[in-house]
């Protein structure tokens, strides 16, 4: 039973897992709408070879809405390491490949997955074929490909998708139509959350709605994508490539990072978001900060219980 509120979550990578693992405690009707342009690893391998969209970022979604016996998430998401052929697949990238070529069609062969793992929600992909993800960097350089774009060390200028204009899933565009509140991120910009908007169809049934729109900002910049980034330079891409009405609230992280964290984050090449309240306020952002992460993980995560149950609440 649901209490009749109807959430959409864009996005891709782990961001949007944790964040779905706390709406799915919720009695809400909860949609996930996923990127399909990773083009790396076991994914990008059977979009090669199979013809089939990429399937990773689908997985993990699914697994994160499951509820299954532990043993049956470890196995979906198990790994190969060895085996011609299967060394670096992942069985949940394998069966979600099977069932499209058994149904026909990626979509249906997620929604017969989803039955099988009780998934608590509706997986959706954004687009139901393959989506290129190209760059172009502030130096004219162009880069296409998902997994290369943060490789190339540049600042991005502009993001495209090949084909430009793919036909959203029918029933993506319904769940943003029908939805209380959307919500984007938290994940990679420029490469989980964007790919998703840049879909014609995403993108203008998200202007067009009357539902609440809101952003939750990562907490660590990306090394190669959003590098230096402020909160509102992250609001500032979303406007350039989908307009200004998308975003009417954003979520920021306004707590203390432990120093051992912030070092093991600047090896990578990452450092804390700025959270510079007033220039969000002036874009015409209702901004809602808090402490926003685990203080106990290993890795820095969004507290997916306490943004899920401020989201319901507002």
């Amino acid at each position: 039973m649901t209490n009749g509120k109807k959430i959409v979550v864009i996005g891709g990578g782990t961001g949007l897992s944790v964040l779905l693992r706390g709406l799915k405690t919720y009695p809400i009707d909860l949609s996930a709408i996923v990127t399909v342009a990773d083009d790396g690893g076991s994914s990008g391998r059977l979009r090669k070879e199979l013809n089939v969209p990429p399937p990773g970022d689908v997985r993990n979604v699914l697994v994160a809405l499951a509820e299954v016996e532990p043993l049956i998430e470890r196995l979906f998401q198990h790994r190969f390491e060895n085996g011609e052929g299967l060394t670096g697949h992942s069985l949940g990238n394998l069966l979600i490949a099977g069932m499209t070529s058994i149904t026909g069609d990626f979509a249906r062969g997620i929604s017969e997955l989803s039955a099988v793992l009780n998934v608590r929600g509706t997986v959706l992909p954004a687009s139901n074929n393959s989506i290129e993800l190209v760059a172009k960097m502030t130096d004219g350089s162009v880069v296409r490909g998902e997994s290369n774009i943060p490789k190339a060390g540049k600042k991005i200028d502009e993001m495209f998708l090949d084909p430009a204009f793919p036909e959203a899933l029918p029933a993506s565009v319904q769940a943003i139509r029908q939805a209380d509140k959307i919500i984007m991120g938290p994940g990679s910009l420029y490469t989980s959350v964007l790919p998703n908007l840049l879909v014609p169809g995403i993108a203008k049934e998200i202007s067009q709605s009357s539902a609440d729109k809101i952003y939750i900002c990562n907490v660590m910049t990306q090394s190669g994508e959003t590098d230096g980034f402020t909160a509102s330079d992250h609001i500032k891409a979303l406007h350039a490539h989908i307009g200004g009405s998308m975003i009417e609230q954003i979520f920021v992280h306004d707590g203390t990072i432990s120093p051992e964290m912030i070092e093991r984050y600047a090896e990578e090449g990452s450092e804390a978001v700025v959270y510079d309240e007033d220039y969000l306020k002036a874009l015409g952002l209702n901004v809602v900060q808090d402490d926003f992460i685990h203080t106990d993980s290993p890795v820095l995560r969004h507290n997916a219980d306490k943004i899920a149950r401020m989201i319901l609440e507002g």
